[in-house]
């Protein structure tokens, strides 16, 4: 089976950086999937958290319908949801505790999209005639590779983002991950978070603020500056980030580290998602995963940074995603942040990384370009 891998589209992004939305690159995917038996939509496929799903759902209808159009006959497509669209299954994990207590939730559930909740229904709506199935938290392409988003992640990074902060809130009152864990140990702290950012951008709009609508990216420019005041500010929040981060740690939030350079979120990504996966007891030859939006393992990485202590090779196939301020002047198709990676994946051999958009100038992927 010849399966395509791709994540973190954000469509319905507020900024306008999720490239899918313009020609050029939809062209390219949708070229590339008329040989594709599989599509797995690897998590954050739409921006819930900027405003309501109705709004997503109106930019994401052009777009899927394509994917859908350009699909083989008989092609399938494995929704597996995200942190900024967990709420395309949390309906369905919620409605299996209907009666008495659901079992265990597994490394791999699958559930009809009509079942999971009334946005993928619309989803599965927009990609017929594709059979769509939702999977959660990830899903097994063969027996040697698993694909998961990887937003459990956030638990273990180290880097002072906003979401890792009030995880480490939320483990203080329920409960710390235990070790070795299961899928509910970080459903139990992750999913009120996401469903509190859920319920207020349900009721965003026409102005108002939404709880949970800021971006990494935000807090990654607020941290590192931009331009030509990028040393002066850096100079000038160095004191207050470092007691920020150590007070942080002192309320027992942490662990989290004060260095937020590119090179300190790649190795916090790999070393998280690696220390995740030790504690799920997931150790396939291969691991997909998302959600850092950094793309590889590409042929410039240290290849011992992909790997886990188990042995474990670890691929991202990063995002669909413009953000200039992590190419910052970088702005060039050799940028692991650069939009459009896949992950393709066949019956054997290992997965492949391609980067569908390498040819893309940049002004065809700005917002208005």
């Amino acid at each position: 089976m010849r399966t395509l891998v791709i994540s973190d589209l954000h469509i319905g992004l507020r900024s306008g950086a999720d490239v899918l939305a313009r020609p050029a690159p939809l062209d390219l995917l949708t070229a590339r999937l008329a040989s594709v038996d599989r599509l797995v939509l690897l998590g954050d496929t739409l921006e819930l958290r900027h405003g309501p799903a109705r709004d997503a759902l109106a930019r994401a209808e052009p777009i899927m319908r394509a994917i859908g159009a350009a699909l083989p006959d008989g092609a399938q497509i494995v929704l597996v949801p995200g942190n900024h669209d967990h709420a395309i299954a949390a309906g369905w994990l919620d409605w299996r505790g209907r009666r008495e207590a659901p079992p265990p939730l597994p490394l791999e559930e699958r559930v009809p999209a009509f079942k999971a909740s009334w946005i993928a229904k619309r989803l599965a709506g927009f990609l017929s005639p594709a059979q769509v199935e939702v999977a959660y938290p990830g899903v097994w392409l063969r027996d040697d590779v698993y694909a998961t988003h990887g937003h459990y992640l956030d638990v273990h990074f180290p880097i002072p983002m906003p979401e890792r902060l009030v995880a480490g809130a939320m483990a203080r009152m329920v409960g710390q991950i235990p070790d070795p864990a299961t899928p509910d140990d970080y459903e139990a702290i992750l999913a009120p978070i996401y469903a509190l950012s859920q319920a207020s951008a349900q009721r965003g709009g026409d102005g108002r603020a939404v709880v949970g609508g800021g971006s990494a990216v935000g807090t990654w420019r607020a941290l590192t500056g931009t331009g030509r005041g990028r040393r002066a500010r850096g100079y000038a929040l160095a004191v207050p980030f470092r007691l920020a981060v150590f007070a942080a740690n002192r309320a027992g939030l942490g662990p989290v580290q004060p260095h937020v350079t590119l090179h300190d979120l790649r190795v916090a990504g790999l070393e998280a998602i690696g220390e995740t996966a030790r504690r799920l007891r997931i150790a396939p030859e291969h691991l997909i995963f998302g959600h850092t939006h950094r793309t590889g393992r590409l042929g410039s990485d240290d290849g011992a940074e992909w790997s886990t202590p188990a042995g474990t090779q670890l691929h991202n196939p990063g995002s669909w995603l413009f953000e200039r301020a992590f190419l910052r002047r970088e702005v060039a198709s050799s940028s692991p942040y650069w939009p459009g990676g896949a992950i393709a994946l066949d019956d054997d051999g290992p997965p492949r990384l391609e980067r569908l958009l390498s040819v893309v100038p940049a002004a065809a992927l700005r917002s208005g370009g």
